[in-house]
């Protein structure tokens, strides 16, 4: 499952009208993280939300590209615009 698509700000939509969902090893393999990390960060309070279903994580696209996006570091260039 890909995360990408032409419109980032709406979310896909399958044939049920329901956003599609990814399971922890699908995340996992997205990031290139171990399965073991996400787990982790539930945990700790960390990483995308997720739904359960009985013993199943399951994660929206949508939830997964705001919470990469909120991970994006500050350029060198808007550090320094920050501090004057």
């Amino acid at each position: 499952m890909s995360i990408h698509d032409d419109n980032p700000t709406s979310p896909p939509i399958d044939g049920w009208g329901l956003e599609p969902l990814m399971d922890v090893h699908e995340l996992a393999a997205y990031l290139g993280i171990p399965i073991s990390t996400v787990y982790d960060w539930r945990v700790h309070g960390k990483g995308p939300a997720a739904y359960r279903f009985g013993k199943h994580l399951k994660f929206a696209v949508s939830d997964v590209r705001d919470w990469i996006a909120q991970q994006r570091e500050p350029t060198s260039e808007s550090r320094r615009t920050d501090r004057r």
